[in-house]
């Protein structure tokens, strides 16, 4: 029996008339067959945060919820980011391809991927699936009007169609990085749900090496994981609305992290610190309670992952691959990562991983390694740290970050070393290991067609010739409207390569819009609304057509 969600949230009732009624459609429907349902399927996403979970073994959280959840299903300890940042990590997620091959690699870029690049959610709508994000997109693109059914901060699950199965995302910001340095009042209302009890002691905090153990380090590590504990809250309130619904039993569950912990030498960087993040996946009936996977898992996997599950054929052009359901690929030899420009400062990194060693190719090696970042710079731990390297007083790791050049080469053995401080590039016992882990690293970058060593104006002057948007043609709707006299077929198509298109029959601001996927069939008079719009392109304008539909019949 699953553990239900009580600390946090109202319990699970069912009334009696609630009964009677299921009793009845029972037994009205007994001994008919029904068709195999397809699963529901939820994403819940944290922010900038590392695998520090009481389930993954860390004896400073406290996330009994998050702990119950692996319980319930699989934990998976090698699932990786494929950037220190969001948006080059979200943009891998919904498209199911590396930001270096699509040109959406620096943080906060505006690219153009190429025509056949779709957000995977398309394919689901398109198998009648109910797509929901609630909220964030941030996919170094804008949004397409196709990508989702609702994409806002009200969506949910529970805005589909009678019986229709749905793919959710509900991202929750808590542990984002400004919330750890959140003002004192404001973070206090982020952690108002936190008992004494849940509150942690910066006496207490077991600081990484290459912090120096200072007061205000040790605060904002405390901070870090009082917001843990308010995300765990939020969850479990979540996973208990799941169970209210009657949806448990058939949703498969995913929670992850968008990338490692929001702190100096984790987000932006490409060390396990700023890569490794939590996933667990619950699927009753399917997943074994208590599962432990050491399979190597990137973010670019879970798209093609989502379809398999759903019953969708995988694109040919995706690169990620499955790791559950029947279109299951083999596990991974390798993942692998990108740092490119971090909002105004650029550099170029590239780095591989396997089980136990992480590569690191630093292709701009004469930058340090602590740019300055303005954003990066508000995080009391960063002034502490430049501060003391200023006066001299740091000690040991902590001083390999504010090296005035980069080593060309770094490797790490992580299973003795997860901190990543000990660099064996030099090392003559482990030069074998550098031949493999530099081969496989840019044998990735040539199959994959990175576009990193490519300044980025030249890469937007391909995108964008003259840094103008190109905008996506209007579509062209065949009949274009008129009167007929019996249920007419519209095929709507675009002139524009690569475009997707999204139609509509309601009138007002905001219709709801219906992803087109194949003809419309019309069988009533109404106006139709379309619109169409490529990944990096403007939308199209829209196009209007009345159709009069004799209604014959019809009382």
């Amino acid at each position: 029996m699953r553990p239900d969600y009580r600390r946090i949230a109202k319990p699970v009732t069912l009334t009696l008339l609630a009964c009677l009624l299921l009793f009845a459609g029972a037994w009205l429907n007994r001994g008919k067959a029904h068709p195999p349902t397809r699963p529901n399927i939820l994403w819940i996403t944290t922010e900038d945060m590392s695998p520090d979970l009481g389930c993954y073994g860390d004896s400073e959280a406290r996330t009994p919820n998050l702990d119950r959840f692996a319980s319930e299903g699989a934990r998976f300890t090698n699932a990786f980011s494929i950037s220190g940042v969001c948006a080059p990590s979200r943009s891998a997620l919904i498209t199911g391809m590396y930001p270096t091959s699509i040109g959406t690699h620096h943080m906060r870029s505006k690219g153009v991927p190429p025509p056949y690049v779709k957000c995977f959610t398309e394919y689901l709508r398109a198998a009648g699936y109910y797509c929901s994000n609630n909220v964030k997109t941030d996919y170094n693109f804008d949004p397409p009007l196709t990508a989702w059914d609702e994409s806002s901060r009200k969506a949910h699950w529970r805005g589909r169609a009678e019986g229709q199965p749905f793919f959710s995302v509900i991202n929750f910001t808590v542990t984002h990085e400004s919330r750890i340095r959140a003002e004192p009042e404001r973070f206090a209302r982020l952690t108002a749900a936190l008992t004494p009890e849940d509150r942690h002691d910066p006496a207490k905090a077991q600081l990484p090496p290459y912090y120096p153990d200072d007061p205000i380090v040790r605060r904002d590590w405390a901070n870090y994981y009082d917001l843990i504990t308010a995300m765990d809250y939020k969850v479990g309130e979540l996973l208990a609305q799941l169970e209210e619904d009657g949806l448990a039993d058939n949703t498969i569950v995913f929670f992850y992290g968008d990338h490692g912990r929001g702190l100096p030498r984790a987000k932006r960087w490409v060390y396990d610190s700023g890569m490794r993040v939590p996933l667990m996946i619950r699927w009753p009936g399917k997943i074994k309670p208590g599962t432990v996977r050491d399979d190597l898992v990137s973010f670019v996997d879970f798209g093609a992952t989502v379809l398999s599950l759903a019953g969708v054929k995988i694109p040919s052009y995706i690169q990620g691959q499955a790791f559950l359901g029947e279109q299951s690929a083999p596990p991974r030899n390798y993942v692998y990562a990108a740092r490119d420009r971090m909002d105004e400062t650029y550099d170029i990194i590239r780095a591989v991983r396997d089980k136990k060693y992480k590569y690191i190719r630093n292709f701009e090696p004469g930058k340090p390694y602590v740019q300055f970042i303005w954003y990066m710079e508000q995080m009391p731990t960063m002034q502490v740290m430049r501060e003391y390297n200023k006066f001299g007083k740091l000690k040991g790791p902590e001083k390999l970050h504010f090296l005035p050049t980069k080593p060309v080469e770094e490797l790490y053995d992580v299973t003795v070393d997860p901190h990543e401080v000990n660099n064996l590039a030099d090392s003559p016992d482990h030069q074998d290991v550098m031949k493999r882990m530099r081969a496989a690293l840019e044998n990735w970058m040539k199959d994959t067609g990175d576009l990193g060593l490519i300044p980025e104006e030249e890469l937007k002057e391909r995108m964008r010739p003259g840094g103008e948007w190109q905008v996506t043609a209007a579509p062209l709707l065949t009949p274009n409207g008129g009167r007929f006299n019996s249920p007419v077929r519209v095929k709507i198509t675009s002139p524009t390569d690569g475009a997707s298109i999204a139609y509509t029959t309601e009138g007002g601001d905001e219709p709801a819009w219906k992803l087109y996927s194949g003809g419309i069939t019309l069988d009533r008079t109404a106006e139709l609304r379309v619109r169409a719009i490529r990944l990096g392109y403007k939308e199209s304008p829209e196009v209007r057509a009345t159709f009069a539909v004799a209604s014959r019949g019809r009382n």
